[in-house]
């Protein structure tokens, strides 16, 4: 009979889309006051792999990547998913988003995504939240899956992760 274990605690991420640096600043603070000091915070990226926001959220879109110090456990996720849609509620354009946050966490082996939308890849958690393996870690690099996003198979985002995953696993 196998043994039920306590696994490691998981470095927590958001990723951010966003026209408005200002409400960037605004939304990361507020999250930063939740969940502590950032330990890594990327340049702002060209958001240009799909137009799915556009007529949402307009063009020019940019991306941000950070991360926390602080660890979390990984049946947190639900509930900081939860959070971040609370959160992106409290910035609106009439009845539009003004950012988009989308929480995650990142381990020795996979960066997992929190989603409101199920599919075949993705695993029910609580509350209307799944999750989705979105990059593996293979040999000396995360690498993408079959499901990737298009953004999360591009180099740049890669070494954001492999940034991550090495303040995470020295």
């Amino acid at each position: 009979m196998a043994k039920v274990r306590k696994y490691n605690s998981v470095k927590l991420v958001f990723g951010f889309i966003y026209h408005d640096e200002a409400i960037f600043v605004r939304a990361r603070n507020k999250i930063k006051s939740i969940f502590g000091k950032i330990d890594f915070e990327s340049d702002a990226l060209v958001f240009n792999c799909t137009d799915y926001y556009s007529k949402e959220m307009g063009s020019g879109l940019k991306r941000k990547f950070i991360s926390f110090r602080k660890l979390i456990t990984m049946d947190e996720l639900y509930r900081i998913k939860l959070y971040a849609n609370r959160l992106e509620s409290k910035f609106l354009n009439a009845t539009h988003r003004l950012i988009n946050i989308d929480p995650g966490y990142l381990d020795k082996a996979k960066l997992v995504l929190a989603s409101t939308k199920d599919y075949a890849h993705r695993i029910y958690l609580h509350k209307g939240i799944f999750a989705e393996i979105a990059l593996t870690y293979r040999g000396s690099s995360f690498s993408p899956n079959d499901w990737s996003y298009p953004d999360y198979r591009s180099k740049e985002y890669i070494d954001i992760f492999n940034q991550i995953r090495a303040l995470y696993a020295p």
